[in-house]
């Protein structure tokens, strides 16, 4: 016998929907409704029910009879209040859901816009409340509620409409309620589509559609969490004086689900029974999420309201300043004066991105005051030197690369007050209205910290909220990815759940790409930890904002652009990130519990260590003595000091250029300020230039320039080698993109090692390029035998040693080519290094022009055949599903297109299609890394 059955044979069968006939006007049947009734036209005022509050698994219920609850609710559908009065019954899913440690945990209470009463449901519920006050309590369930309510809707001429279900569902309802209610007064049916209810301006323009409906009893629908959430967010705006968080009440009135027996409801069984009419949607919220969530009420109830529902941290008044004029819309205020927030921006090699951001911020200005502090971790000039630019941008060297909590530490202190500080990334954009919103947020939840939500470039939200770390969670991460759907937040400490993108709650922690902090907390925690340098600094600070009492919050209307690129990493950062997370747990946990999060971090090291790069991450984690070898913090040298240029290497940059006037500056911009301090000889070789490449080289006085008439790439890198002076040498390709710190990493390495040839790492940017262009390489990043190569990216470097063995450049095609086929493995390296950036060529017939001069040139050279069968081999490998499968075979086409033409006559086809000026292209801050064992950093980046 099924369970249906087994429970159906405990009770007679279902009655069906009452007659219009066996229905008795409610008010009639209860002199207290009409009472109320009669008031309301007297204009007198009605006593309010008064009722026990009590703490179920971290909920705040209020204790009430069936009588006092039906009171309550039609007292306010007929008087009003100060506010909309919102009605939620509370059962396990309720607490799973608004529980102590939930997701949604206070996001009720913290709801100024409506008031909330939750009402008993539940059997297990119920029997907590009577241990607790020591009383029998009645189940309040919405479903038995709906049914008087509408009898006292219909008496009184309230006008009721109902939010959620389907126009199915609504059709039948009001089949029903032309003979059983044919006085009611409804005032709308509304089945929105589930994204418009997570659009925030698809919400409010259905909550305007209900007031102008002149609602004033709302029947709400949606499902936990989603209704009472809605209700939070956009009750207010529907004008309706009270608000039923109902659930599935919609489907009971229909007809469609058949509510259990009352013999069942007294054994507290019904929850058996809607399991077995719906096992498949019900099956998780009984049997998986309800044996948690019974603990919890088990472990978390008691008399009053528990700290989750208490009030939180008051904001304090901000300390008294002199007044101070507010400075004009798009202008930053003094960082001498009080502002109503300090943005404060930690910077490394950031020329580009910081005036962006800063262009983002004066628009904030129109909504309140900003200053501006700038806490500057590059080696060279060239961010500060930019900023220059900027009125009012108080920008200083912090003396070295400090890391990211020492450069926050040191702008804080050069700050002065504010009424909140708010860190920023450098790579960020902020949105019209966004710093507003945050404010808006801490001042009503009385927040210790506000995050905001992040995009990417295309407007896609990024998974930036996280869960405190733990052992489970760890190992949950290292055995399943960190972004495998559906687990439970015990297994994952990142939250990919769209829902949690939605709506303001409280967090754990969150990415420190954007943090609104209260001032008073930034003088309770103190400063941030600068043990880590980077990653776990900002999970160690809001660790410590909760410790002292204040919360964590997510403001979703509050939107920053986060400009990220594509993937990558780096071994060290890698490695430090695992290690950091190491320190973090020992620095919260005991010593048993730090050693089981080792366990899980290493587990997730040995699982992955087979990927290309990994074993050195292993060998790291796992082996504390290495830990002195990962990225730490460092000072810089003073300029002129006797250790200064041993601090930065002194090196050639040789660049050959024909016609390059589109790109040259801008390949320039970071190379010139190093020349300007001669610490870097910069060479730009012009060969048969007809463009005006060399009016522009004029503007870089620092910048020594080669000319020659013959329009030929290796008689330029030979004229340009006959002026160098220094070593180690390094040749770029004039629309190659490279930073400072790229630079002074691949002459470090060349200058004092074995090491004869390397280049840095590079990354295709293909963003603006056609289908099969992207896909083509797509596919060629995917290949090791391209990727471990000197050539391909467009610069390469050689130590005078291997300057020897290369002699004079060959008149050849591929220059890059033959220097790589001159040193062995173990002569030559790929560094892992803040990528340059190759543009590609934008469309096919480009891709085709390159690669026929790319084959050609590899024809030219001995042993090109040798490397036709292993790149075959690795394509094929690389396929592992069908999107691979199409670049392979793009990849494929492409590279015998491309051999197919061998018209001797076409010397040099040239790609112009690439050399635009383009869109500005952010690094993203894991690409930005800095080498094993050394101390630069491009920027702070996030697990």
């Amino acid at each position: 016998m099924t369970l249906a059955g087994s429970l159906r044979s405990l009770v007679q069968p279902e009655r069906p929907v009452r007659p219009a006939a066996s229905v008795q006007p409610w008010a009639l049947r209860r002199p207290a409704v009409q009472q109320q009734v009669l008031s309301k036209e007297a204009g007198r005022p009605v006593p309010r029910s008064t009722g026990e509050w009590v703490n179920l698994g971290g909920v705040p219920v209020k204790l009430l009879e069936f009588n006092e609850a039906l009171d309550a609710i039609v007292e306010r559908a007929t008087c009003g209040g100060p506010t909309p009065l919102a009605v939620a019954s509370a059962n396990l899913d309720h607490v799973k859901h608004f529980g102590e440690g939930s997701r949604w945990a206070d996001t009720l209470g913290h709801a100024v816009s409506v008031e909330w009463l939750t009402l008993l449901d539940g059997a297990p519920l119920v029997s907590q409340a009577e241990k607790i006050s020591h009383r029998a309590w009645p189940r309040l369930a919405g479903s038995d509620l709906i049914w008087p309510l509408l009898d006292a809707a219909e008496t009184a001429g309230l006008r009721i409409g109902f939010l959620g279900g389907t126009p199915e569902v609504h059709a039948l309802i009001q089949d029903k309620f032309a003979t059983a209610h044919p006085g009611l007064a409804v005032a709308g049916w509304w089945a929105p589509e589930r994204s418009s209810l997570a659009d925030p301006a698809a919400s409010r323009s259905l909550a305007a559609e209900i007031a102008e409906a002149r609602t004033e009893l709302l029947v709400v629908c949606l499902g936990k969490p989603r209704q009472e959430l809605w209700i939070s967010e956009y009750g207010h705006l529907t004008g309706a004086k009270v608000m039923l968080a109902f659930g599935a009440v919609v489907d009971f009135l229909a007809g469609r689900v058949r509510r259990a027996p009352a013999r069942v409801r007294n054994l507290g069984l019904e929850w058996a029974w809607r399991l077995a009419l719906e096992p498949r949607r019900l099956a998780k919220r009984y049997l998986v999420d309800g044996p948690e969530a019974y603990l919890k009420l088990r472990r978390a109830s008691g008399a009053g309201i528990s700290r989750a529902s208490a009030p939180p941290l008051p904001v304090p008044t901000p300390p008294p300043v002199a007044p101070s004029a507010p400075a004009p819309a798009g202008q930053f205020t003094s960082h001498h004066e009080h502002a109503d927030v300090a943005v404060l921006i930690v910077t490394y090699n950031n020329a580009k991105d910081a005036p962006l951001l800063l262009e983002s911020l004066r628009e904030e200005t129109r909504d309140q005051t900003i200053k501006v502090v700038v806490a500057d971790n590059s080696p060279t000039p060239s961010t500060l030197l930019a900023l220059k630019a900027q009125s009012h941008v108080f920008a200083f060297p912090t003396g070295g690369n400090l890391g990211y909590a020492g450069a926050i530490n040191s702008a804080i202190q050069q700050a002065g007050t504010a009424g909140a500080f708010l860190v920023l990334n450098p790579d960020m954009r902020v949105e019209r209205g966004s710093i507003r919103a945050l404010r808006e947020r801490m001042a009503r939840s009385g927040a210790g910290v506000v995050v905001p939500l992040l995009v990417d470039d295309y407007g896609s939200v990024y998974p930036s909220l996280r869960r405190e770390p733990s052992v489970s969670r760890a190992v949950g991460d290292a055995l399943m990815g960190s972004r495998l759907p559906g687990r439970p937040g015990w297994l994952s400490e990142m939250d990919f759940d769209t829902e949690s993108y939605l709506h303001p709650h409280k967090v754990d922690w969150a990415t420190g790409a954007a943090l609104l902090i209260r001032p008073d907390v930034v003088q309770l925690v103190g400063e941030w930890d600068e043990r880590y340098f980077l990653y776990s600094e900002e999970t160690d600070f809001m660790h410590r904002v909760r410790a002292a009492g204040a919360d964590v919050w997510f403001e979703p209307s509050a939107r920053m652009r986060h400009c990220q690129g594509g993937s990558g990493t780096s071994p060290a950062l890698d490695a430090l990130m695992a290690a950091n997370r190491i320190r973090y747990v020992r620095k919260f946990h005991t010593g048993g519990y730090a050693r089981a999060f080792r366990a899980a971090v290493v587990l997730s090291a040995i699982l992955r260590s087979p990927l290309t790069r990994r074993w050195e991450i292993l060998a790291i984690v796992s082996g504390e003595k290495r830990w002195s070898e990962l990225p730490r913090a460092s000072r810089y040298a003073e300029p002129g000091s006797q250790d200064h240029h041993a601090d930065l290497p002194y090196g050639s940059v040789i660049i050959p250029a024909h016609n390059e006037a589109t790109v040259i500056a801008r390949t320039l911009s970071s190379l010139a300020p190093l020349a300007a301090l001669n610490e870097l000889e910069v060479v730009v070789a012009c060969n048969g230039c007809t463009d005006g490449t060399e009016e522009i080289l004029s503007r870089f006085p620092d910048v020594k320039v080669v000319s020659i008439p013959e329009a030929s790439k290796t008689a330029a890198l030979n004229a340009a080698d006959s002026v160098a002076s220094c070593w180690p040498r390094l040749y770029l390709d004039a629309d190659i993109e490279i930073s400072g710190a790229t630079v002074r990493h691949l002459l470090s390495s060349l200058n004092g090692r074995d090491l004869l040839a390397a280049r840095p790492a590079s990354r295709y940017v293909a963003e603006d390029a056609s289908v099969l262009v992207r896909a083509y390489y797509r596919a060629r990043a995917r290949v090791p035998a391209l990727n471990n190569a000197l050539w391909g990216g467009g610069v390469y470097g050689l130590s005078e040693g291997g300057h020897a063995r290369l002699g004079a450049f060959p008149s050849l095609t591929a220059d890059d080519y033959y220097v790589d086929c001159l040193f062995d493995g173990n002569e030559k390296q790929v560094l892992a290094t803040e990528p340059v950036l190759v543009r590609t060529p934008q469309t096919a017939a480009a891709l085709l022009a390159t690669l026929n001069r790319v084959y050609r040139g590899v024809r030219e050279q001995p042993g090109a055949a040798r490397s036709t069968g292993r790149t075959v081999s690795q394509l094929v490998s690389t396929v592992r599903g069908p999107f691979s499968a199409f670049d392979a075979a793009v990849y494929a086409g492409f590279a015998v297109a491309g051999r197919w033409r061998r018209d001797s006559s076409l010397r040099w086809e040239r790609d112009d299609s690439s050399r635009t000026p383009g869109r500005p292209v952010s690094i993203p801050r894991r690409l930005r890394s800095s080498p094993l064992g050394s101390h630069t950093v491009k920027e702070r980046g996030h697990a």
